[in-house]
Parts: C-alpha cells; sequence; structure tokens
C-alpha cells in the first residue's frame, strides 16, 4: 500500500462524545464526502493507468432488475409518452434509488443507538431545503467516484475451495477467506482503492424463472451472504484505505444488518456509513467483469462512477464502468 494516510485503527472513535468507531473531524468539521478524500488528482492519474486494453464493461444491472425488489422498495415503473399526431416520444421513470444497483449514501444509515449520521447529523438536519449530506456533494466535490477497482472474486474461490453457501440466505464472506484470495492472486492494495467484492448473487438471480424471481422477496429461510461484521473486518476495511466498497449483495454485508449473529453496535453500515463516511455499493453487475479478470489473471482497472446528482439524495444508482 502506498503512503499511510489514516490514523491507527486502534484511535477511533476519533470523537470521543460520538459512538464506537467514528471518524468525525478527519477530515475537517463540514466534510460531507468522507473516504472520497482519498480520491486526489494523482490517484486518478494513477488509475489512468490500470487501462492497457481500453476494454469496458458496465457494473450497473438494468434499473428494472431485481425485478421484485429486497427490502419492500418499489418496483421500477417506464412509460413510453406518446406526443400524437407528431412522431415524438419521451420516456419517464420512476424508482426507488436502491432498488437496483445503487450506492449508499450518508442519509441512509445512522448508528441505531444514538441516531446519528455521518459527522453527527441527526434526522432534522435533513429537512426539506437542507443540503446537508446529500449524495450530490459527490459529484460536486468529486465528480464521482473514479479511481483504481480491485475485485476480489470471493464466489469462484469458494468454489474452487468445496465452500457451498447460497447468496440467498443469511451467510458470512470470511475475512480469512479475502485474504486467502489477496495473498494467492498477489493483490497489493493502493490507499484510495475502490473495492468490490462477488460473492455470486447475480450470478444465481439471473437463473431464477419468472415466478421464482416474484417469490424471492419472500422467501425462507432468508438473509443474504455478504461480508461478516466483525472488529477484525472493520480494520482490514480502514487499513487498507479504500475511498469506497461495493459487491454484488444487496447487503454488502451478512445480513439482515440487525440479525442475532451481529453486534449491534459493530455493523459495517453503522460504521463505513455513519462512522467513517465510506461509500457501500450493492447489487452491482461483476459477472462479465470477473471472467475477464480471470482469463487475464489481473484483478485491477480503471474505474468511473457517476452517481447522479440527486439534490439533497439518499443514494443514487451506480453509473458505472471498468476498464481493463
Amino acid at each position: 500500500m502506498t503512503t499511510k494516510r489514516l490514523p491507527d485503527f486502534d484511535r477511533l472513535p476519533l470523537d470521543p462524545n460520538g459512538p464506537p468507531g467514528n471518524a468525525w473531524g478527519l477530515w475537517g468539521a463540514d466534510d460531507e464526502i468522507g473516504m472520497l478524500n482519498l480520491l486526489t488528482p494523482e490517484t486518478t492519474a494513477a488509475a489512468a493507468r490500470e487501462i492497457r486494453e481500453g476494454v469496458c464493461f458496465r457494473l450497473d444491472w438494468p434499473l428494472n432488475k431485481p425485478s421484485f425488489p429486497t427490502f419492500g422498495r418499489q418496483q421500477f415503473e417506464h412509460k413510453i409518452l406518446n406526443n400524437p399526431p407528431a412522431a415524438v416520444n419521451d420516456d419517464a421513470i420512476h424508482i426507488n434509488t436502491q432498488s437496483s444497483t445503487q450506492w449508499d449514501g450518508f442519509r441512509h444509515y445512522g448508528y441505531q443507538r444514538t441516531k446519528q449520521f455521518y459527522m453527527a447529523h441527526r434526522q432534522d438536519d435533513f429537512k426539506p431545503g437542507s443540503t446537508k449530506l446529500g449524495i450530490d456533494a459527490w459529484a460536486q466535490k468529486k465528480a464521482g467516484i473514479i479511481g483504481r477497482g480491485v475485485l476480489l472474486d470471493w464466489h469462484s474461490w469458494a468454489q474452487k475451495n468445496g465452500i457451498d453457501r447460497s447468496p440467498f440466505t443469511t451467510g458470512a464472506v470470511e475475512l480469512e477467506h479475502l485474504k486467502a484470495i489477496v495473498a494467492e492472486n498477489e493483490i497489493t492494495f493502493k490507499s484510495g482503492d475502490i473495492l468490490f467484492i462477488r460473492v455470486g448473487f447475480a450470478e444465481k438471480y439471473n437463473r431464477l424463472s419468472e415466478a421464482e424471481q416474484a417469490a424471492f422477496p419472500e422467501r425462507r429461510p432468508s438473509g443474504l451472504l455478504g461480508l461478516e461484521a466483525t472488529r477484525s473486518s472493520l480494520r482490514w476495511l480502514w487499513e487498507n484505505e479504500f475511498a469506497a466498497v461495493a459487491s454484488d449483495s444487496p447487503s454488502f454485508e451478512r445480513g439482515p444488518v440487525t440479525g442475532p449473529y451481529n453486534d449491534p453496535d459493530v455493523s459495517i453500515h453503522q460504521w463505513c456509513l455513519a462512522g467513517w463516511g465510506l461509500p457501500l455499493g450493492e447489487m452491482f453487475d461483476l459477472e462479465e467483469l470477473a471472467k475477464a479478470c480471470r482469463e487475464r489473471k489481473r484483478w485491477s482497472f480503471f474505474l468511473s462512477s457517476l452517481p447522479m446528482r440527486i439534490p439533497e439524495g439518499v443514494a443514487s444508482p451506480g453509473n458505472a464502468v471498468a476498464i481493463l
């Protein structure tokens, strides 16, 4: 890893009056972009050197996938607006920004005990007209999430090692597995990298019938496969100085986040979003990218992800492309 830019994990919380693990104040009293501060002109220029072939991979699912969204979120709606007698069409869409490929912004999930969001903001700070922690700050201050992406293909590694865990039920992607993948593939992280973890959700969902997709939100047993929420996992994320982290899982971490297997004060959503200002990406389509990376035995790439400029926004579609 390049020069360390963050304080030691054991110094957290930085604000002693705040909840566990917070890094409030690290980037100044009025910061709204958190770990995206690690994306600098220097890291972007260095990331551009990852482009060797000019081969591009779109990382967003279609907006109508999943066809029956999880967590009770609304389905994608699309209407063609014809203007007869002219041969002219417009269209209109109606979406929940978290029903498909998404970045969770810092208004999305707070510390559940103290009801605080990143930089100690509370729900009252998000009244209509307030721009505090709106996801559009990412676009205004950094243009987007643009830098060096790194893929850890846990799903392929698990299959090779005889590990069979369904992405449709609660289960843990263990930190030791990720460390093994890093070692076996001689992956070196750099400060400001954007991490992607493939757990196989998109692959399995794409094989479901229409009826199975309709029944998916009510499946039993429920839950989701994702990174185990432990202090060790959080230490690893912090010490590798990622600017953003994402997965093809709808929850990134093992879900439900409030399950009995988790310490209620040690969830990735709380520490990353509300504590550090670390964007969490979910339901990214990593299938074609993973295939290309396996063929080349190369796991880093240039990433450009441009969240929508939604004033006061909570989340955004990914609008992401990886370039090898």
